[in-house]
């Protein structure tokens, strides 16, 4: 794909993000782009393919939001970084000309279908040239947590390289039921009280609760991997419980 987009643009900055998305998983993939969008230039055009059903009859789109635009299969990749906005502009990549092989690999749209279309709009193409004007996108439904003046309850979402377990709890939602009052964070096979500002503030193999650089509830081991340690997988469910002043749950 890097090659298929130098030889169109060869002056383009390619920039990873990851090649670590597990495989198949569109949900994983659409949490790590809604993450890193915020961070990038106006102009910046992201190619994302995690597609499952390449070759099939999902289409190929590219959108333009907030200044940006994005390239991949529509499947659902795109739905979590709209959160309920409208794009500005999407079209279905139907036309060709703009393609890097206009008969292409039933397996490899990354590279005949996406790589040269991002190319191309890096390069000047108009989006509203690039293919026919569609007017919405496949969703993904994001798990919501469920919370009340005792607790909060969600799910793990994403499980870093690190071990690191991030939740679908943001620090809004936490903190407009906590209220101040301390927690316990059940979740796989224990029980953690403590809860910190960073990694360092808990000795190395203990385990905490924090939350992470976009505000998500995280459960981490300090130097370890808490998905392993403490036997949580992503989907699995967190519970919080808040304590009140006399020390009850």
């Amino acid at each position: 794909m890097k090659g298929v987009i130098l030889g169109i643009n060869p002056d383009v900055r390619i920039v990873d993000i990851t090649h670590h998305v597990s495989p198949h998983d569109v949900m994983e993939g659409a949490f790590i782009l809604r993450s890193v969008v915020p961070h990038f230039p106006d102009g910046t055009v992201h190619l994302s393919v995690v597609d499952p059903g390449v070759g099939s009859d999902r289409r190929a789109i590219a959108l333009q939001y907030m200044n940006q635009y994005f390239v991949g299969p529509d499947n659902g990749l795109f739905s979590l970084l709209l959160t309920g906005q409208p794009a500005d502009l999407i079209v279905e990549l139907d036309l060709p000309k703009f393609w890097g092989d206009p008969v292409p690999s039933a397996t490899f749209h990354g590279r005949d279908v996406f790589a040269p279309v991002a190319a191309r709009l890096a390069g000047g193409l108009t989006l509203s040239s690039a293919g026919t004007p569609v007017s919405s996108i496949k969703a993904l439904h994001w798990a919501l947590p469920i919370a009340d003046s005792q607790g909060i309850q969600g799910w793990v979402v994403h499980v870093d390289r690190f071990g690191n377990c991030i939740t679908n709890i943001d620090r809004k939602l936490f903190d407009s039921h906590s209220k101040g009052r301390s927690f316990k964070c059940y979740a796989g096979s224990s029980i953690i009280a403590s809860n910190s500002f960073t990694y360092g503030n808990v000795e190395a193999g203990e385990a905490t609760v924090l939350f992470d650089s976009n505000d998500f509830l995280e459960i981490a081991i300090h130097r370890d991997s808490a998905s392993s340690l403490l036997d949580i997988r992503k989907g699995a469910p967190v519970n919080i419980l808040f304590i009140d002043e006399k020390g009850t749950e």
